[in-house]
Order: structure tokens, then sequence, then C-alpha cells
């Protein structure tokens, strides 16, 4: 496994990170369980979550994992941001908020820090100072040990930077993004942004929602994640995305590699890009993606995938969960 610097940071986290969206919905406690171990036992040394998956089953499934493995060296990120309750203060990114939404995960996850604490989404109606200085009071108190963001506009993460520079506080050192071969956005504003201040960068959906990885070879399917959650992730799944998605699975088999394999692979080869975050459903699927972590990809192949997709560009958006982003399908 291949283990790089999260930014300007001390800390150095796998190539791979086990994304924990799936767990208990809709894989099975006990294949999830599965998957952690086969995740850890292959060097994965970070896994993502949130507080808002599985509304926080998620979170008390990897805690409970992770003692029975008896690893307590694993690196566990999580995210505060979603409602996780009915309250007015149970949602979003005030002090109020992140409090208890920390004292939450740390009970659901049974541990006394959190190693990564990331807003899941920007809150523009907070000021970012308070945000920023509540997370300051976490990591003086020993209960957050680094802070992150979660899809945000470039000019989101270097203003967080500057503002801690500023006040002399705590500072992000990582941005969740989406990036995959078919929304390359994040290559014009953010990534350069975060090179510039030594933000890492993590990538959610480097397989686009399996366009990447040949779901789509014989059309639309029914137990997709997007036929089955519908809504915004069966919005990311476009016509042209499956085109040029198949286009992609066809490229790579020509170089004689897996498509899911090569899209990991393409995204980890991509200037400025930390990690890319694997979402899997079974332990297969975990496995099967391993080999990307150290996969060098052929020249032609990064070639011919700018021909499908140019630098900067986008043929399937995954920000439509971001409220900021404005940019609509055509």
């Amino acid at each position: 496994m291949d283990y790089r610097a999260l930014g300007s940071s001390g800390l150095r986290i796998s190539a791979l990170v086990l994304g924990s969206d799936n767990f208990t919905n809709p894989t099975p406690a006990d294949e999830s369980e599965r998957i952690i171990a086969t995740a850890l036992d292959a060097g994965i040394n970070l896994i993502d979550t949130a507080n808002s998956y599985a509304a926080g089953a998620a979170e008390e499934l990897i805690g409970a994992t992770l003692r029975k493995l008896g690893r307590d060296d694993v690196l566990v990120a999580t995210k505060f941001h979603y409602p996780f309750g009915p309250g007015v203060h149970d949602r979003g990114n005030s002090r109020q908020a992140i409090v208890r939404a920390c004292e939450g995960s740390l009970r659901r996850l049974g541990r006394d820090h959190i190693d990564l604490y990331q807003s899941h989404r920007p809150d523009m109606s907070v000021p970012l100072e308070e945000t920023l200085r509540a997370l300051e009071d976490l990591v003086r108190a020993g209960k957050v040990r680094y802070i992150g963001s979660s899809t945000a506009p470039g000019w989101h993460v270097a203003t967080s930077v500057m503002t801690s520079e500023r006040l002399g506080i705590e500072r992000i050192v990582s941005e969740q993004s989406p990036y995959n071969l078919l929304d390359r956005r994040i290559e014009n504003e953010l990534v350069p942004a975060c090179q510039a201040h030594g933000v890492g960068v993590m990538c959610w959906s480097p397989l686009a929602m399996g366009m990447l990885a040949g779901r789509y070879e014989q059309g639309r399917t029914g137990d997709t994640r997007a036929a089955v959650r519908g809504g915004i992730y069966a919005e990311r799944v476009t016509d042209a995305g499956i085109r040029v998605g198949n286009a992609f699975t066809a490229l790579a088999r020509q170089h004689g590699l897996e498509p899911a394999q090569a899209a990991y692979a393409w995204v980890l080869a991509q200037p400025g890009i930390t990690a890319a975050i694997i979402g899997p459903k079974t332990v297969a699927q975990v496995a099967s993606a391993l080999p990307a972590a150290e996969l060098t990809l052929p020249a032609a192949l990064l070639a011919g995938a700018d021909e499908l997709v140019t630098p900067g560009s986008v043929v399937a958006s995954f920000f439509n969960s971001a409220p900021w982003m404005r940019w609509k399908h055509v």
C-alpha cells in the first residue's frame, strides 16, 4: 500500500481510503465487518464515515468492529453538518451544532478522539470564524486531532486557511471532493488552491456511480445505487456519462486493465490528489479495488482519457449535493 502525506500535515494516509456510506444500508453488518477487516489487512489505514451515514449506524459499526479486531491504530475520519436529530442545532456548522455532533460521534464510535473531523458541507449561514474556533477548541480538548472540509469551493478552502492563519488557530489539512473522469471541475480552481495552501485532497465517487466500472455496459440496471436510492444519486447517472464511461471501460480493457482499478488509478495519478475513497458494498469489491493503489497507468491510457473528457470539464455533475453549485445538466 502506498502512503501519502495529507497536505502539509504530518499525517500519512493510505492512497485508498475506505468509505462507509454503504455500511448497514444496504450492506449487512456482518459483510460490512468483513469489508473493514479485508481493507485493514491490505494496509488501508483510514476509514471515512459521517454522523449522517445510516443515521449514525455506520459510526457504531466501525467503532465496534475496530474494538473487536483490536485495531486502535486505525485512523477514523467522520463529518458533521447534515441533520442528526430534530432540534434546530442538530445540523449545520455553528459552534453549538459542532460540539453536539462531535459528542454524538465519539459516543457512537466508542473512542476518545476523532482523527480527522470534517465539515460535510460548507454552511454559508454561519461565520467561518465561528466554525473554525469551535474546531480549534475540540482539538485543544483532545477530542479531535486534525480538521478538514468536504465538497467546498476553492475560494472557501483558501479563505478557511487564511482565516485560521490570521487568527493563529487550527487550520484544515484536507478537502474531500467529488472527482472522477466524468467530473473534472476541481482541476480548475480547487486543486490549485489546495496545492497552494498545503491542503490534501481526498476524492469521493472515483467510479462515478459505477459508470467508469462497466456497470452500465448493458444499459441501466436496477441494482445500482442510482436505481435503489434515486434522487441526487440518479441525477448523476446521465446518458452522456454512461456513453463516456463505457468508452473508458473499453479503453482500460484495451490496455489489459480492469476498468474499476483503472478508474481509481486515474484519480491517484492526477496532480494534487492524495487519496481515492472506495465505497464497496461487498468484500469482493474491496478486494478488487486494492491493486489500484500501486498501479501505474500507461501514458496512452492517460492521453486517451483526456480525449474522452477534456481536463477541467464535466460530463456528469457530482456536485449536485452542493447547494453553492449552480450548474445544471443540459
